[in-house]
């Protein structure tokens, strides 16, 4: 990253230079404050807060890291980390199995998707992501979105989204792009992270319905939360248990497979399944904006 790549995303904010002397600043006005008295500070200097009102710490935190980690700015030391413990997540009675549902698809029309914000909804997801889904309710990486999807005042799937693949040789021949535009443009994709449907639902078409009807809401969304709409979408299929009918159903583009590596995988050893890679783009100049190269004055 050079200052010719400026203005571009850090974060779900276009970063300019002119932001860049501004965070200079603030570190060098403020000798005494630590990493995250600096993101705060960061924060509220920006007004950068979520729909909740709630400062946007991590995405600070880690648009501090990116500038100083690529050698534009120097931050205090790291403080020390301490060990942590997940907590197990507690069964509760709310995400039991319930009896069998073998409706037709009309019968479980409208469905109403509920964005995961306050405490309890985040519990539910979280505990029926744990126990239904079989990649578990490991944290989602960078910005994210939940839903809980409901029919009538049931619970009946559970979507996750959230920051996109760092690189994917399939997906990035597809959009076409060099390193320069990956690394510029890349929040603009978003990974559809989990999809769970209650396995007691039963449906037909059900699975292609919901991810249709989540696409159409994603952007306004993720504009709402992150101020800025994505471009296209990526799913990884784990090809050795499911066959990825529904997405293509729900016109997303098989795109190939993934080598196995692993988002973390640093070595280039194969430590996880292959799976299939399916795209879908959510503005019809996707591509134009994934490529596009930044604005000099």
């Amino acid at each position: 990253m050079k200052e010719a790549d400026f203005p571009r995303l850090l974060q779900g904010r276009m970063f300019t230079l002119k932001d860049l002397e501004t965070v200079r600043r603030l570190i060098a006005e403020n000798p005494q404050a630590t990493r995250h008295n600096l993101a705060i500070m960061l924060c509220q200097l920006w007004e950068w807060y979520s729909p909740a009102g709630k400062t946007k710490k991590m995405s600070a935190n880690l648009l501090l890291l990116k500038l100083h980690e690529a050698g534009f700015v120097t931050l205090p030391p790291a403080q020390e980390k301490y060990a942590y413990t997940r907590k197990p997540l507690l069964h509760t009675s709310a995400a039991d199995p319930k009896p069998l549902v073998k409706k037709p698809l009309q019968e479980l029309l409208p469905l109403r998707f509920d964005r995961v914000t306050a405490k309890h909804s985040s519990a539910l997801w979280n505990e029926l992501i744990e126990r239904y889904h079989y990649l578990g309710s490991s944290k989602l990486f960078g910005a994210r979105l939940r839903y809980l999807v409901y029919s009538q005042q049931e619970v009946i799937a559970a979507l996750g989204f959230s920051a996109a693949a760092w690189q994917i040789e399939p997906r990035d021949r597809f959009i076409g792009w060099n390193e320069q535009q990956r690394r510029r443009n890349l929040q603009l994709v978003v990974n559809n992270s989990r999809f769970l449907i209650l396995p007691w639902i039963k449906c037909q078409n059900l699975a292609s319905t919901l991810l249709s009807q989540a696409t159409k809401r994603l952007p306004d969304d993720w504009e709402s939360a992150y101020g800025y709409r994505p471009a296209l979408l990526e799913t990884f299929v784990d090809g050795e248990q499911f066959g990825g009918t529904c997405y293509s159903a729900a016109n997303w583009i098989y795109a190939g497979f993934t080598n196995g590596r692993g988002r973390e995988e640093k070595k280039h050893k194969r430590i996880v399944s292959e799976k299939d890679i399916f795209l879908y783009p959510l503005q019809k100049d996707f591509r134009e904006l994934l490529l596009k190269e930044p604005e000099h004055c």
